[in-house]
């Protein structure tokens, strides 16, 4: 959820769904914080209505502004038992968080988290244990199979893919200060 709309309580939010029109008075709903390990909030939507390309949702139960903050950054997700039956290939984001990625059949981590809007592909957030987590797209070109019951993705990425993320190393780095000083050194010649 976005931001709070208006001082009832209410809710903007994003719909990443491929069924917006899906979501209807009384149905039960699942808040997700951002926060590793904050535990998911059921509600109830009392009533929604389209506002400047967002859905502004009101749930029983949230009737202030400072109830409805509490609800900004979370994720909504639709319980298990409500979900639409999908088409062959297309998976749930929640389906995918927690899966390990395996790249020619190695794993490189687990996705803790899928970013949409960063290009065609939504971004998958892997985690390897590492500082900084790898950002994979889940694009067709490197899916070689997902396989939801056993929290796998299988992948085959180019050569070289991961390293874009990877952080610099000690000499790297030197060699990119160094680099620098040499283009600032030679510019006037």
């Amino acid at each position: 959820m976005v931001k709070t709309q208006g001082r009832r309580g209410e809710v903007a939010a994003e719909i990443l769904s491929d069924v917006p029109d899906r979501f209807n008075v009384g149905m039960k709903l699942l808040a997700l914080p951002r926060e590793a390990g904050a535990g998911r909030r059921e509600l109830e939507l009392e009533d929604l209505w389209p506002h400047k390309g967002l859905l502004v949702l009101k749930f029983a139960g949230v009737d202030s502004i400072s109830d409805a903050e509490a609800l900004v950054g979370c994720e909504l997700q639709v319980p298990r038992s409500q979900r639409s039956e999908l088409q062959a290939g297309w998976n749930y984001v929640s389906d995918l968080v927690g899966c390990a990625v395996l790249d020619h059949g190695r794993e490189i981590g687990r996705i803790e988290d899928v970013q949409f809007g960063a290009g065609e592909a939504p971004l998958l957030i892997v985690r390897d244990g590492a500082a900084k987590p790898v950002e994979i797209p889940f694009a067709e070109a490197y899916l070689d199979g997902v396989d939801v019951d056993r929290k796998q993705v299988r992948v085959k990425l180019p050569e070289g893919l991961l390293e874009v993320n990877a952080p610099l190393t000690g000499e790297e780095k030197r060699e990119q200060v160094q680099g620098a000083r040499k283009g600032i050194k030679h510019r006037g010649h």
